[in-house]
């Protein structure tokens, strides 16, 4: 029987991540072996920059080399994490179950964000974050933050923030403890990033044989509303540039997707939501109305 190669970054977040998906597989009726390959990756390398001043791949880069020369089978990636344009030679071969979509506020002591004394430090490394909490909270200082999420977490208990916004996927995957979560943020005003608290399995487009097999563990509906979410995201040229977020849900048949636009400094937020079957023509027409609102007044 085939042994199959897993790559994946070395973070706990990561191996957690990746190893849900060999228990999902097994669940399924897998028996091959499968083998855990660690690699690490620019994005992990590269502290000392914030997220939206490094490639889309910065994360996956090392990772699809490897699947490309065939010394790994597939990956396990945070969606987000995933450029709307792959390789050429591998695609995103199946989308499990989704987690928790929300964002978490973490405080020191627990205070709520509306309770926040004026000059207040915020840790994120998102430019769409770092917009939504200056929108509803202008008078706090926003500082980027980097690091694995147990690390982030060490940083606002030695005191290097007031605050810090992590998504709730990643601390439930982790087993943190929910306790860690001072609030969960509404997604109708902090909008989730695209895709988030969904995983994405990769693998080579050729390997016919692994894509039955990762088929066994594919989320049709989920599937349906990512992929609206990332042709929505795809709208944007200076998408690496904007803040950018948006999610989208199925009910009564039909695709709900809810986007959204906002300037860096979060004085101009810009809100779409609309309906249909069509993921393609969903996407652009929210995209659409986004840019109609107020194209000149973004900052980037």
């Amino acid at each position: 029987m085939r042994e199959l190669i897993v790559g994946t970054r070395g973070s706990k977040l990561a191996l957690m991540q990746t190893n849900k998906i060999i228990e999902r597989l097994r669940k399924a009726g897998v028996n091959h072996p499968i083998q855990i390959k660690e690699i690490e990756t620019r994005g992990d390398r590269t502290l000392n920059l914030p997220l939206s001043k490094l490639a889309g791949d910065a994360f996956l880069q090392e990772i699809e080399t490897q699947m490309i020369v065939q010394s790994i089978d597939f990956a396990v990636h945070s969606l987000k994490d995933v450029p709307l344009q792959m390789p050429h030679g591998l695609m995103i071969a199946s989308i499990p179950e989704r987690e928790d979509i929300r964002d978490a506020y973490l405080a020191k002591n627990h205070v709520k964000l509306n309770d926040l004394p004026t000059g207040s430090v915020i840790g994120t490394s998102s430019l769409r974050r770092s917009a939504q909490i200056l929108a509803k909270r202008p008078d706090l200082k926003v500082k980027w933050i980097r690091g694995p999420i147990d690390s982030r977490i060490e940083q606002l208990n030695q005191g290097h923030f007031d605050a810090i916004i992590l998504a709730v996927a990643g601390i439930k995957r982790l087993g943190l403890g929910l306790d860690l979560i001072t609030e969960y943020l509404p997604v109708d005003t902090f909008m989730p990033a695209i895709g988030q608290g969904a995983l994405a399995i990769e693998c080579r487009t050729e390997d016919r044989e692994l894509r039955k097999i990762l088929r066994l563990i594919n989320d049709e509906s989920i599937e349906l509303v990512v992929h609206t979410e990332r042709l929505f995201l795809k709208q944007f040229e200076d998408r690496e540039k904007e803040a950018i977020a948006g999610y989208a849900t199925i009910e009564a048949g039909e695709i709900i997707l809810h986007g959204a636009r906002l300037t860096a400094d979060g004085k101009t937020v810009m809100n779409q939501k609309a309906k249909g079957k069509d993921s393609k023509k969903l996407a652009e027409s929210v995209a659409n109305q986004l840019k109609k609102q107020s194209v000149a007044k973004l900052v980037y």
